[in-house]
């Protein structure tokens, strides 16, 4: 493995440092298959790990409206 690094909100900095190591483990494997060609196990992988994801989302009171504006932002 290569280390990188990405830019992101120190919410979501925060937020992948708090995390244990499981999740940190679906966090990388989500970039990396998005940053490699698709295969059928990737996209099974990114269909659960974008379940979770949204299953937090909703738990934490992220509406589909609210995600669409915080999407729309400038």
């Amino acid at each position: 493995m290569k280390q990188i690094i990405i830019e992101v909100t120190p919410e979501v900095a925060d937020a992948y440092q708090s995390a244990s190591h499981r999740e940190r483990q679906k966090i990388q494997s989500l970039i990396s298959i998005l940053l490699q060609k698709p295969a059928d196990e990737d996209i099974a992988l990114l269909r659960e790990i974008m379940d979770e994801i949204s299953d937090r989302a909703a738990a934490r009171g992220l509406t589909p409206e609210i995600l669409e504006s915080i999407l729309n932002e400038p």
